[in-house]
């Protein structure tokens, strides 16, 4: 595995969010193209989570578009005046979803990332039939099967995604997965994507700040970015 370029990262009080925005763009294209795929394949999800829309609108007007939340009662509270504002904005839940907040997640985000077990993805099936709109939805793999972690555990991937689909009818695009933290992630992206493939799964969403690079490597068609374009997350 080659070894991450040292100037791939960027202090976070070093620059502006937007050349930070500019940077990780940068650093995609090259990783991209040094493993023979096109950038253009690559989303970068621009993971917004715990800052205010004053910390977004600047990223938002240098023309990103595609965001990040994990919890939806805090993206309801910025998010709405954001979409008037920019309506082509798209927002992706990338956090776990409790089935009482599926009405408001269908309602507000644009793509549900970590759909993980079978009660959500019937509820969410009628939130879109209440509501009208067919949302892509991406499977939550725990690959590293951590009991604090969400996702679905990797012997019952299959079944689970045959599930969604058929029983469920879930437009179920691709999958997702957050390796353990001390754990080198290249595996676990490699895993994902043999999954993906058994199942004719096109989107994998894996990568953050720490390793958006090696899962470019591995396939990564949305790759979530956080800190390493916003800054240290306010306390």
């Amino acid at each position: 595995m080659t070894e991450p370029d040292p100037q791939s990262t960027v202090s976070p009080g070093a620059a502006s969010a937007t050349a930070r925005l500019d940077h990780v763009r940068r650093r995609i294209e090259i990783s991209a193209r040094r493993w023979q795929r096109d950038p253009a394949t690559v989303r970068l999800v621009a993971v917004s989570k715990t800052h205010d829309a004053e910390a977004i609108r600047p990223v938002l007007e240098a023309g990103h578009r595609l965001f990040g939340e994990n919890r939806v009662q805090e993206a309801q509270a910025k998010w709405p005046a954001l979409k008037d504002a920019f309506p082509d904005a798209r927002l992706h839940l990338i956090g776990p979803l409790q089935t009482n907040k599926a009405r408001d997640a269908v309602r507000l985000f644009d793509a549900i990332e970590t759909v993980d077990r079978p009660k959500l993805a019937r509820v969410l099936r009628d939130e879109m039939d209440r509501e009208g709109r067919e949302l892509p939805c991406f499977v939550q793999v725990n690959t590293g099967e951590e009991t604090q972690k969400a996702g679905v555990v990797p012997a019952e991937a299959d079944a689970f995604i045959r599930q969604c689909r058929d029983e469920y009818r879930l437009p179920v695009q691709g999958l997702m997965c957050i390796p353990p933290a001390e754990e080198d992630p290249a595996p676990h992206f490699a895993f994902l994507k043999v999954i993906a493939e058994r199942n004719g799964l096109a989107e994998l969403s894996m990568g953050m700040s720490g390793d958006y690079e090696i899962a470019v490597q591995f396939g990564a068609t949305y790759v979530r970015v956080g800190t390493a374009i916003f800054g240290a997350r306010p306390v």
